[in-house]
């Protein structure tokens, strides 16, 4: 039987994994307004580099900490490459030609494909549970692909809207993602949450920064208007800290498999901010495709029987 305080311990980890993921779909749909403002690359640079900023602190190892193995280090940079700076690049050059809609949509794959990986790497049994979830992941993909385009916003979109390479490029940011839970599992039984979080956003600004040097000396920084800038300060911290910090800190008390189930709150804010701030619309369609989505969330990460 559990105690009261292990029952509360596990209470404020699902807090953490609900707040992460719901952030994540929160500036995956804001970031539209970004991608519109800066050239992607760029973008991502100046992500890392406020971050950075903002936690040098957190780079310190904590007394308790054991020194990193090269094992470790290789595991951080992979976090880093795949889950942070590879799943920016996806993610904005994505939402740039797709719908904050339809991204929420595909990332509602997330934990069937997680479901699959866990299998493949940390030897977890696929039930049939999962493998019908994985069918309504694949058949709520399928259904977006054949729902109509949404019309350009403006003029200037109607050149560089393309939607199917914008949802082909989401869905690399859903295998990023994939990669991101499935390493931090293995992270977070050797480095703590806000250390994790510190150096991997430094990984990203390292790869970054090349791309990032060369867009910053021909971009024209005196055109972007401060609420542009604020919007960029709050999506740097919640994309390389808060969201982060919260996820590796209820990862460490919650079994991987059973914290995917808070990856539904990912695609529905994602949608709901598409919807409710970017003016949106939400065609029958997506809305079939986004339920049947969500169903395969569900049956992917709903707690087993326990004996």
């Amino acid at each position: 039987m559990n105690s009261p305080a292990h029952a509360s311990g596990r209470l404020v980890a699902y807090g953490c994994l609900a707040l992460s993921m719901s952030l994540v779909g929160g500036y995956v749909a804001l970031s539209k307004p970004l991608v519109a403002a800066f050239p992607v690359l760029l973008l991502a640079w100046l992500r890392f580099g406020i971050a950075a900023l903002a936690m040098p602190h957190w780079l310190k190892r904590a007394p308790d900490e054991p020194p990193m193995t090269s094992r470790t280090r290789w595991l951080v940079f992979l976090e880093s490459f795949l889950g942070n700076f590879m799943f920016s690049i996806c993610m904005l050059f994505g939402v740039s030609l797709t719908s904050a809609v339809s991204a929420g949509v595909i990332m509602a794959s997330i934990p069937a494909c997680v479901a699959v990986a866990s299998w493949l790497f940390l030897r977890e049994r696929i039930t049939v549970r999962i493998g019908l979830a994985i069918a309504c992941a694949a058949l709520g993909i399928g259904l977006l692909a054949l729902s109509p385009a949404h019309a350009p916003a403006s003029p200037s979109a109607s050149s560089t809207s393309m939607p199917w390479l914008g949802n082909l490029l989401v869905f690399c940011a859903v295998l990023c993602e994939t990669a991101y839970a499935v390493i931090g599992k293995s992270l977070t039984g050797r480095l703590g949450p806000k250390r994790i979080a510190s150096l991997i956003n430094l990984w990203g600004f390292a790869l970054s920064m090349p791309f990032g040097i060369w867009f910053a000396l021909q971009f024209d920084f005196t055109a972007v208007r401060f609420g542009t800038w604020a919007l960029l300060v709050a999506y740097a911290l919640a994309a390389s800290i808060w969201t982060v910090w919260l996820w590796m800190t209820g990862l460490r008390h919650v079994p991987a498999a059973q914290a995917g189930v808070f990856a539904v709150l990912l695609p529905v804010s994602a949608a709901l901010v598409g919807v409710l701030v970017l003016g949106e619309s939400l065609s029958s369609p997506q809305l079939v495709a986004f339920v049947v989505a969500l169903i395969g969330v569900v049956l992917a990460t709903w707690p087993g029987r326990r004996t």
